[in-house]
């Protein structure tokens, strides 16, 4: 007996002789056999369970062979499958005829049993093929589109590290002069009003040219508020400081290998990055004028240790996810069910299990079941056009998933806020 094969077979066929030889013979050789006496039945049959290879008799009641073939390589579900007529009409307008419609092959009548068998063997080795060839290009087009994937991400990091790594370069320096000059600035003045106060005390009359010069100056107000100025000063250079270090330490470059990062600074460099998007905002949307108040950032750092990774690629995933929740609550604002009290909740902690777990909650208008499930897609987004490329999550989660051997995942119903959830090894063991 024949090995058993799993490829099943269809003979279409209105003749009980012709059915009964073709079957044994095939059957004979170990294929699976279905049967059908006009082409309707043929038809419901592919429909229900599609055979491998389709034996079909040109000249049967109802509709021919020919208008069957047609039917079934009009329809996507059966399009594909192979079919051979059988017929006694082997003349050259009907084998055109058949091979215009779809067909792979004729087999004459009477049957020679060993043709029969050779040519079905024959398709079914090059639909097998044809199967193989089809999922081999699919594979390599998934790897294709992966690898532009990586390169765009790259890029994007490479440029976006020079860029940030340039302006922290440029202001660097003119930031560290006004910095290190307004202590020494600040005596001065200082010193220059103790000077005018001690002659003020000294010279109780003033000439009437200097008395002039005090009214139009109001001094007494310059005095007072020069400090005030100089407080100001020094915050916002200090601040402007604070950004430049933020910059260097977001944009710094990946290295081959992991490095031991500290990711809490990370994350405070990316929210400093980000922190004109955190003020108050007033916009319109679709005609609609809001008011967001303030996004208050509550930040719950637990005890983490160092972690190996690459830190560019880590604050890109900081990035991202921080960026979207600041949409996220944006998008709400424009909305009558935003929370009167717009927040982002970033929660760290190292578990009993080794994993790093980072938490970035926000309470926009939350996800879609539907959108959810496909919102690690590339290229999915639900961002009007221009606005988004739909590659931000979906480099996220590869940089997470491969790059750091973890997991990302996201809790969300629509109305009541978004949560990520960051897993990466704590003590990774190519660090």
């Amino acid at each position: 007996m024949a090995a058993a094969n799993t490829d099943s077979i269809l003979i279409v066929d209105d003749n009980p002789t012709n059915l009964s030889l073709l079957s044994e013979t095939l059957n004979c050789a170990g294929f699976r056999v279905r049967v059908a006496i006009d082409g309707e039945s043929a038809i419901d049959l592919c429909d229900r369970n599609p055979p491998a290879l389709i034996l079909l008799d040109v000249q049967m009641p109802g509709i021919d062979g020919f208008e069957t073939c047609r039917r079934l390589k009009s329809n996507p579900a059966t399009r594909s499958i192979p079919i051979i007529f059988t017929t006694a009409l082997t003349n050259t307008d009907n084998k055109t005829k058949g091979f215009a419609l779809g067909a792979v092959d004729y087999i004459p009548k009477p049957f020679a049993q060993e043709e029969v068998l050779a040519r079905v063997q024959v398709h079914l080795q090059l639909k097998h093929l044809t199967n193989s060839l089809e999922q081999q290009v699919s594979d390599r087009t998934a790897a294709l589109r992966q690898a532009q994937f990586q390169l765009i991400q790259q890029e994007k990091l490479s440029t976006l590290g020079e860029l940030l790594a340039g302006v922290a370069h440029e202001i660097n320096n003119p930031i560290n002069f006004l910095v290190s000059n307004i202590n020494p600035l600040r005596e001065y003045v200082e010193g220059m009003i103790e000077i005018i106060q001690l002659y003020q005390q000294e010279h109780l009359q003033p000439s009437a040219d200097l008395t002039e010069a005090i009214d139009n100056l109001d001094l007494e107000f310059a005095l007072k508020d020069i400090a005030k100025i100089l407080d100001s000063m020094t915050l916002g250079a200090e601040r402007i400081k604070n950004l430049s270090v933020s910059l260097r330490t977001f944009s710094r470059a990946d290295r081959d290998e992991k490095v031991p990062t500290n990711l809490h600074h990370g994350l405070d460099s990316t929210l400093m990055i980000l922190q004109h998007r955190l003020k108050s905002k007033r916009d319109h949307t679709a005609g609609k004028e809001y008011n967001r108040p303030p996004i208050e950032v509550i930040k719950t750092y637990g005890n983490l240790p160092e972690v190996c990774c690459y830190p560019s690629q880590m604050n890109q995933v900081f990035m991202n996810i921080l960026a979207n929740a600041i949409d996220a609550i944006d998008e709400a604002a424009a909305t009558d069910k935003a929370d009167p009290i717009p927040q982002i909740q970033i929660t760290t902690e190292s578990d009993s299990e080794g994993w790093v777990v980072i938490e970035i909650a926000d309470n926009g208008l939350g996800i879609t079941s539907d959108t959810k499930q496909r919102l690690f897609e590339p290229l999915f987004t639900t961002k009007p056009v221009g606005k988004g490329t739909g590659l931000g999550l979906s480099i996220a989660h590869q940089i997470i998933v491969e790059k750091h051997n973890g997991s990302l995942s996201v809790y969300s119903q629509r109305g009541q806020g978004a949560k990520f959830i960051l897993k990466i090894p704590a003590s990774p063991t190519d660090c």
